[in-house]
């Protein structure tokens, strides 16, 4: 099965983010963790995407391969990542 491309947007005082990548971790998952306050580049093309899907909120937002999920949806999370709750 192929590597999912998982990058994981989030901020460095948010505990919502802090709790998400704990859960990747524990899941074994790898990702790429980017800071939106640290890259400004990021940011813009983190708001780009969210914009092209008609969506809106605030970090921690995950990239599964392309899916946006806004938050720590843990049952869109496991199904996107196949892996278990």
């Amino acid at each position: 099965m192929k590597k999912k491309n998982v990058k994981l947007y989030s901020t460095e005082n948010c505990p919502f983010c802090f709790t998400l990548k704990q859960f990747l971790k524990d899941s074994d998952v790898e990702f790429e963790e980017i800071d939106i306050n640290q890259n400004d580049e990021a940011r813009e093309e983190l708001l780009e995407k969210l914009e092209k899907e008609g969506l809106r909120g605030s970090v921690p937002i995950l990239d599964i391969d392309g899916q946006m999920i806004v938050g720590f949806d843990r049952e869109k999370i496991c199904n996107l990542l196949k892996i278990s709750k």
